[in-house]
């Protein structure tokens, strides 16, 4: 079976686990591709030009300015940063964004209401779903031994680039392709206490998660990654983990 394999910005800014997790992902068994995100670059470099990042419910705003930034982080040091240490490893990785082979496209957001009550338009930014991706396209790479590593830049097919959520698009692959799915990042795993890092939750359900999130013990980065997670498992993914140990939901 395929596993779609996820890390985020915390991983890639952190270059020894970055490499350890090149090369564990090297030596995984079986047919896999890995999505990327790269959040906290991307705010650095905004941040250096003056621009303070926005977000909201854990997901990213994205102006025109903003846009530029991301898709030059995501699309261009951390792909083939990525890339190039996953051949280092003797994996014949290859990079890529929505646009490249139009594999992945995307519509725009329309404004929506936040958990707060107010409406956001969260700008050029892109949703995703299983009939969103070429199928054939990404399973012909892999038939020829490559393995994709994809990056959370997207198109709507007429021009324009759209960020997404890497969570989301981890998902989407995962629901088209009937693969596992593993939300890999820097914690053991979902936690009751945020504060407690041995507060691991062994398995998550619908109900468990309500109460965590009306709680607050679930917020920013983690709710799109659990939101999706639902979403793929209720889409037909068999199974998703979530931590350094892969923790079912």
């Amino acid at each position: 079976m395929t596993t779609v394999y996820k890390i985020g910005g915390k991983i890639l800014d952190d270059e020894a686990l970055l490499k350890d997790f090149c090369r564990s992902f090297a030596a995984a068994p079986g047919p896999k591709l890995l999505v990327h995100g790269g959040n906290v670059l991307a705010s650095r470099v905004q941040e250096a030009l003056g621009v303070t990042p926005v977000r909201i419910d854990g997901r990213r705003v994205t102006d025109a300015a903003a846009l530029q930034v991301v898709t030059m982080v995501y699309a261009g040091w951390y792909n083939k940063h990525v890339v190039a240490l996953l051949q280092a490893e003797g994996c014949n990785a290859i990079g890529l964004s929505g646009s490249d082979g139009a594999v992945i496209t995307a519509s725009r957001r329309p404004p929506i209401t936040v958990a707060d009550g107010s409406t956001v338009d969260f700008g050029f930014v892109g949703d995703v779903t299983p009939s969103s991706i070429r199928v054939p396209f990404v399973n012909g790479l892999m038939d020829q031994g490559l393995v994709p590593v994809f990056c959370a830049i997207n198109h709507d097919g007429r021009g324009q680039l759209l960020n997404t959520n890497a969570d989301t698009v981890a998902a989407a692959l995962a629901s088209a392709l009937g693969a596992r799915l593993v939300y890999c990042f820097e914690q053991d795993g979902v936690l009751a206490d945020p504060t407690d890092p041995s507060s691991v939750i062994p398995q998550i359900d619908c109900a468990i998660y309500e109460r965590l999130k009306a709680f607050g013990a679930v917020s920013g980065g983690m709710l799109p990654k659990l939101d999706t997670a639902f979403v793929a498992l209720r889409s037909g993914v068999p199974e998703v983990f979530i931590g350094k140990t892969q923790i079912r939901l």
